[in-house]
């Protein structure tokens, strides 16, 4: 059975509602980046980096393939083709008891995927700030 913030994620991403970001981060989230040396901390800019990246990742080829569950843990592995290149890739989301995310860590492959989408976050973020 599929965790509720798995589910409300993964209703998040079909829709594309980033709106719904702000009810499933809890205040103290903590988002890994796998192009960002150090911990993003906190909901406004762990929501600014999932909200590019729900952007960057959104198209008709993005799946999650395989999940894994335990009591406040999930890891989801997915694949997305962008721009010609098959990305594969991990979520490891944390939450609390109240349901609500404390921790987003994210894990590419292969190189030139980690390169791509380094290249479109940071685009995505930048037109963000303005």
């Amino acid at each position: 059975m599929t965790p509720d913030p798995i589910a409300r994620w993964h209703h998040l991403v079909n829709e594309r509602d980033v709106a719904a970001l702000d009810a499933l981060l809890a205040e103290d989230a903590v988002f890994h980046s796998p192009v960002v040396h150090t911990p993003q901390v906190g909901k406004a800019v762990t929501r600014a980096y999932l909200a590019a990246a729900l952007s960057v990742f959104a198209n008709d080829s993005f799946r999650y393939r395989r999940e894994l569950y335990s009591e406040h843990d999930a890891v989801l592995e997915f694949e997305v083709e962008l721009d010609g290149i098959a990305v594969n890739g991990v979520d490891m989301i944390r939450w609390n008891a109240d349901g609500r995310i404390t921790e987003f860590k994210v894990m590419l492959r292969p190189l030139k995927a980690v390169t791509l989408i380094h290249e479109k976050m940071a685009a995505m973020l930048q037109a963000a700030r303005r």
